[in-house]
């Protein structure tokens, strides 16, 4: 919140808004402490915390960065300077961390890699709420964020993938930075992330089967990823059974790799250690989203009653 009120425009010509759903811990005593609008509700998730912050603002633009960022001086000039197009509806920010953790590395530079594609798009589809800005018309117009997500996942997608399919133009600006505190700095906590990204990304899917082609956001290399990896353990369980399998095992595991060089290249120019071990980060990614979307298929697209 002090980042958010030591902004280079005006303080008076926006304002900030917390919506406290339902925490156990000092939300509300802490923010009491700044000049900001303070409004608690029971939970229901982030969706509907996020849909009740639009509710209660009275600008004609809304932004949204995550409990866990902290943006920078320039955030909100940044997030709204794509709006002098009137054509622009959304404008996404960028992620940036000073976690020194190998894991937090590698997530830096993955995020790094999809920037890089998303500068290139005339128009994106993917629009993340820890640096998101929407006009408040086009917002509304959509219904919001779907409360039916019960956690923080993909609910963001879910409305970007609406948006982008309404043909409303969103555009990104990596110069409108956050610091991300809360990069997955374990092996497991990544791992976790991703299988849980893997699912919920094919409850998004399932209403737009199209974007499971291809969307601006995505690397293709990474579901090439994916189908090599799955399938190689596929073969190689298969070759106890017959041997010719094996050879194919191989074949998959050497295109998997073949498949990680562009991404390492990438890497190593930006922190050697991470272009060195990204085969085997690439691994965790891949096997952790390729079980996140399994289990999707073995149990149906229900959690917890909802979706």
């Amino acid at each position: 919140m002090e980042a958010l009120l030591k902004q280079t425009c005006p303080l008076e010509t926006y304002e900030v808004i917390v919506i406290d759903d339902g925490s156990k811990d000092k939300t509300g005593e802490i923010a009491s402490g700044y000049p900001i609008r303070y409004y608690r509700k029971e939970n229901g998730g982030p969706a509907s915390a996020r849909n009740m912050g639009v509710r209660e603002a009275a600008a004609e633009i809304i932004l949204f960065t995550d409990a866990d960022c902290v943006v920078t001086g320039s955030w909100i000039e940044e997030m709204l300077r794509p709006f002098e197009d009137p054509e622009v509806s959304a404008v996404k920010g960028a992620y940036r961390t000073n976690q020194r953790q190998l894991t937090a590395r590698f997530a830096q530079v993955e995020f790094e890699e999809r920037f890089a594609m998303l500068r290139n798009a005339p128009s994106i589809d993917m629009i993340d709420t820890y640096a998101a800005a929407f006009r408040k018309a086009v917002f509304n117009s959509a219904g919001g964020f779907d409360e039916s997500f019960p956690v923080a996942n993909n609910e963001d997608t879910d409305l970007s993938y609406k948006l982008s399919a309404a043909g409303h133009k969103m555009v990104f600006n990596g110069s409108a930075i956050v610091y991300h505190l809360n990069h997955p700095a374990s092996v497991r906590r990544y791992g976790s992330i991703k299988f849980q990204r893997g699912y919920w990304r094919m409850v998004v899917y399932k209403r737009y089967p199209d974007k499971m082609i291809k969307d601006t956001y995505t690397p293709q290399s990474l579901k090439i990823q994916i189908l090599t990896l799955f399938g190689g353990v596929f073969l190689l369980a298969l070759s106890a059974l017959v041997h010719t399998a094996l050879y194919a095992s191989l074949l998959l595991f050497i295109l998997f790799l073949l498949s990680t060089a562009r991404f390492a290249a990438f890497a190593f120019k930006a922190d050697k250690a991470i272009g060195i071990l990204s085969p085997f980060f690439i691994a965790l990614r891949a096997s952790s989203i390729g079980l996140g979307v399994l289990y999707y298929f073995i149990n149906g697209h229900r959690v917890k009653g909802r979706l």
